[in-house]
């Protein structure tokens, strides 16, 4: 690469929509375009978790991420360095967790419920995206997936939502929604608001990164 990537970070509370807002956005885009980084692979083991009161882990913490990890992987995507790591899926072992090769790119997206947090990782980005939803909507997703991808019940899901989430979202991540460039409201289960964002935010990348005369 002949200049500095261009590094969007995009937080968003569990629920806002994160995950569909980067399937509508990468469709935009050609595979060798974009690296994109997942905070949720920098996941400590589960022996290096919070523990609540009551037994339960949380993982909705900012030290529950090695976000040094984090910087100097994403300071060596930067440089144009290619990078493995291990990938993080719930309830799988690290022993048994995929290897993840990602390669150096003309824009490089990290998403994550912490990353404006951690604020040596924050100064990388030239474009931040907040995702936004009513607290409403989120909680509803947040059911419907713990439920089908996890088999949490309506209990679990909001004691976590009660003890873990809403304190972790109000602490450290929305304290940032006004350091972001660009807000994007998800309340509506109509995806059209979602996908004429991302046509739009992709032109502007298009044009300001990736045109041979930008």
């Amino acid at each position: 690469m002949n200049k500095k990537p261009f590094v969007i970070g995009i937080a968003g509370g569990s629920g806002s929509g994160k995950t569909f807002f980067l399937n509508c956005f990468l469709n935009h885009f050609n595979p060798g375009d974009i690296c994109l980084v997942s905070q949720d692979d920098y996941y400590r083991s589960k022996d290096l978790q919070h523990i609540d009161e009551n037994g339960w882990i949380n993982f909705d913490l900012p030290e529950g991420i090695d976000d040094e990890k984090l910087l100097t992987d994403l300071q060596q995507l930067i440089s144009g360095t290619s990078i493995e790591k291990k990938e993080y899926t719930f309830n799988v072992s690290v022993e048994k967790a995929k290897m993840l090769a990602l390669k150096s790119a003309p824009i490089i997206i990290v998403e994550g419920l912490f990353i404006f947090h951690y604020q040596k990782v924050a100064e990388l980005f030239d474009m931040r995206i907040f995702m936004d939803a009513d607290e409403e909507v989120t909680l509803n997703r947040r059911i419907k997936r713990d439920g089908e991808e996890r088999g949490y019940d309506r209990d679990m899901v909001m004691y976590q939502w009660v003890n873990h989430v809403l304190p972790a979202y109000n602490a450290y991540l929305l304290p940032y929604k006004d350091t972001a460039h660009k807000i994007l409201i998800n309340n509506s289960h109509v995806a059209d608001d979602i996908i004429i964002a991302t046509q739009e935010i992709s032109q502007e990348l298009k044009e300001k990164v990736l045109s041979p005369i930008s």
